[in-house]
């Protein structure tokens, strides 16, 4: 079992920034790949980034590319995602999560345990 717990959205003007946390508890958390997911109402879950069990690689949808960084403190069992430049479109639900299947690291499918999700809102 894992849990994983998001903090740090909020209310922010466009081209704000904001950071957000997840604690992860349960599992050896350094081992394993973390991603990071929102959902706007009315739409699907979206992909955003992904970073390995080292932090050596990570991975980024194409819309936040450039304006959004995740990274990871396996001492402190927590995966961040820094968010720069915020546009009314990244207003979300965004939900961290534990990747555990063989899917690409774009598909949600390939996620097993996810955080109750933290709401960003950004007002244009």
């Amino acid at each position: 079992q894992v849990q994983l717990v998001e903090s740090g959205g909020g209310l922010v003007q466009a081209g704000g920034s904001l950071r957000l946390s997840c604690a992860a508890s349960g599992r050896t958390f350094s081992r394993y790949t973390m991603g990071w997911f929102r959902q706007a109402p009315g739409k699907e879950r979206e992909f955003v980034a992904t970073i390995t069990w080292s932090g050596g690689n990570t991975y980024y949808a194409d819309s936040v590319k450039g304006r959004f960084t995740i990274s990871r403190d396996n001492a402190k069992n927590t995966v961040y995602l820094q968010m720069n430049s915020l546009k009314p479109e990244d207003t979300a639900v965004y939900y961290c999560a534990h990747r555990a299947a063989a899917y690409s690291y774009n598909d949600y499918r390939g996620y097993d345990y996810w955080g109750q999700g933290t709401q960003v809102t950004v007002s244009s």
